[in-house]
């Protein structure tokens, strides 16, 4: 029999729709300098970030000159851009330490727009650019940009460095007649015009750069290149040297910054721009996320990497207005402030107002410097960059694959361009990449066992990993590590699920070795298998002291307790 009866109808339910917190998600993005603030800011630290800032200041008056002139520009661009991104970086960025202004390693992209599309297209492009950044932070893609290969980056670096140490030759030599812009052509005009070598401007230049690196021996923590390039400078004018000057070239100083203004180049000028913008923003993000990790790594600390884009973005919006060069986190200046004592990003808005305090007061002495040596400034700057010994070391230890990369990148760069060396790059590491998974079995992601991680009564800690160990999942690995290390006398590396690593993945265990041989701690590595065990032994890592291997996990486990205990375990 079928029940007539109706049910009683059920109240209504009001579902309420989840809502967006706005709150926490700008939390996220709060600059470091406002968390220091919070923290505690004493007349001490006050003092402390003042003369840090100062040091700094003096370390980029000479080198944001020696970059404008090399990039083909005004030099008061430079310290425009030195004044304007050094200071909106250090107060928006996410990193404790990052001071930043522009950089040697945008000087070959910034003469090639410059060349192509005036200085208004070059302001629009660093607009473009930090316009991309701040869209890339605020929809979480910072930490995307840490991916791009080891090989790639330091591909890229060196063919930046051999550019720039070519173009600036002619200054160096004091040779008379105009190079071309690309690579071939400008060996080709160097040759043509080597008669007009002037011997006062070669001798001002091999001076400087003696000088140079006898300061950085003699005096590693000061920033003797203001020196170096007043002392010269005024041996020009004292001696009445026929060497060509910042005024004889760019004429007088401006006091002031220029009244903000942007540039309306066209939706046709725009969308020519968009590549060059692109990568801007890319290089951008790519040198101060290496500067950041940089200044952790020295300091301690730990930077934010969202936010630290984010103020990079920020910093070019309003460098681009005042007419500024692209800017960026600087590792030379970052190093500098850390080793003057810097303590949070005020150092680096002190660093800021001091330029502009010497541009106020100092503008017309500008005029008196000498181009040779601010030339001879930016080859030791390139030499650095082209870091032959690294290079080299890389090249003999590094998987074949990876050095194939490198290579390409770097050769690219120098004879094409450089967005085709990174693109060419970092499609060629995710070919191999794939290629490498294809041949090898087992996981396609690499991680630390979430039951690993626990601290023994004799003070092992042990760590299993599984899957490759490559460029893509090294950075998350290593905070992983970094985060499991601590608390333990002996690690044990459990690789036996570990069936590749490359050149990044190397690096990470390298610094991870640094850090524990400063916390006295030991490590001992199980189970590697035939190409990681290949490959650590060229990088030399396995013959570190720090460093003991094992067959597998319970021999690792039995030396991992001796070497605490000093007895042996029987199993």
């Amino acid at each position: 029999m079928t029940d007539t009866k109706t049910a009683a109808p059920r109240p209504t339910e009001t579902v309420t729709p989840p809502t967006f917190d706005w709150w926490a998600y700008l939390a996220r993005y709060t600059p470091k300098v406002v968390v220091a603030v919070r923290e505690g800011y004493s007349r001490e630290i006050f003092l402390k970030d003042m003369m840090a800032g100062l040091t700094v200041a003096i370390l980029a008056v000479p080198l944001s000159l020696a970059i404008a002139i090399g990039s083909g520009v005004d030099p008061a661009k430079g310290l425009i851009t030195a004044i304007v991104g050094g200071f909106f970086i250090s107060a928006f960025g996410g990193c404790r330490l990052q001071v930043g202004g522009p950089a040697a390693a945008f000087i070959v992209i910034v003469a090639g727009v410059v060349a192509k599309y005036g200085v208004e297209g070059l302001v629009a492009a660093t607009f473009m650019a930090g316009a991309f950044l701040v869209v890339a932070a605020l929809l979480n893609l910072g930490t995307y940009i840490k991916y791009v290969p080891g090989p790639v980056i330091l591909g890229f670096t060196c063919g930046l460095g051999v550019i720039i140490f070519v173009s600036q030759l002619k200054d160096f030599f004091g040779l008379n007649g105009n190079l071309a812009t690309e690579f071939v052509h400008k060996l080709r005009d160097l040759w043509s015009i080597r008669a007009t070598w002037n011997l006062s401007a070669l001798a001002v230049g091999l001076a400087s750069v003696a000088m140079i690196v006898w300061f950085r021996r003699a005096f590693p923590k000061l920033p003797g290149l203001l020196g170096v390039v007043v002392l010269s400078s005024a041996a020009v004018w004292l001696f009445g040297l026929n060497v060509e000057t910042v005024g004889s070239r760019f004429g007088q100083m401006p006091r002031t910054l220029p009244a903000p203004t942007l540039p309306w180049i066209g939706l046709d000028g725009m969308i020519d721009l968009l590549p060059t913008a692109l990568m801007l923003a890319l290089l951008i993000g790519v040198e101060s996320l290496l500067s950041a990790v940089t200044a952790d790594a020295i300091a301690g600390t730990r930077h934010r990497p969202n936010t630290e884009i984010l103020g990079q973005g920020i910093a070019n919006m309003a460098t681009a207005l005042f007419g500024g060069l692209p800017a960026t986190g600087v590792i030379a200046r970052t190093g500098t402030n850390i080793a003057a004592g810097g303590q949070t990003p005020v150092s680096g808005i002190f660093h800021a107002l001091f330029v502009l305090l010497f541009v106020m007061l100092l503008a017309p002495l500008v005029s008196y410097l000498a181009l040779p040596c601010l030339a001879a400034v930016l080859l030791t700057v390139a030499w650095r960059l082209i870091e032959p010994h690294d290079v080299w070391h890389f090249l003999k230890t590094a998987p074949r694959d990876d050095a194939i990369v490198l290579l390409a990148t770097m050769l690219l760069t120098i004879f094409i361009d450089l967005n085709v060396g990174i693109s060419v790059g970092v499609v060629l590491a995710s070919l191999f990449f794939m290629h490498r998974m294809s041949e090898t079995a087992g996981d396609a992601v690499t991680a630390l066992e979430p039951d690993n991680g626990l601290v023994d009564e004799s003070g092992v800690k042990t760590l299993t990993f599984r899957g490759p160990l490559f460029f893509g999942q090294s950075m998350r690995v290593s905070d992983a590590l970094r985060e499991n290390s601590r608390g333990a006398k002996v690690l044990v590396l459990d690789f036996a699920g570990v069936p590749l690593v490359d050149a990044t993945a190397i690096s990470m265990l390298d610094d991870l070795v640094s850090d524990c041989r400063k916390r006295g701690q030991a490590i001992v590595i199980a189970g590697l298998q035939s190409q990681p065990k290949a490959a650590l032994q060229r990088s030399g890592l396995l013959r570190d002291s720090t460093i003991h291997v094992a067959l597998d996990h319970a021999e690792g486990l039995a030396k991992a307790h001796w070497l605490v205990t000093g007895q042996s375990v029987t199993t």
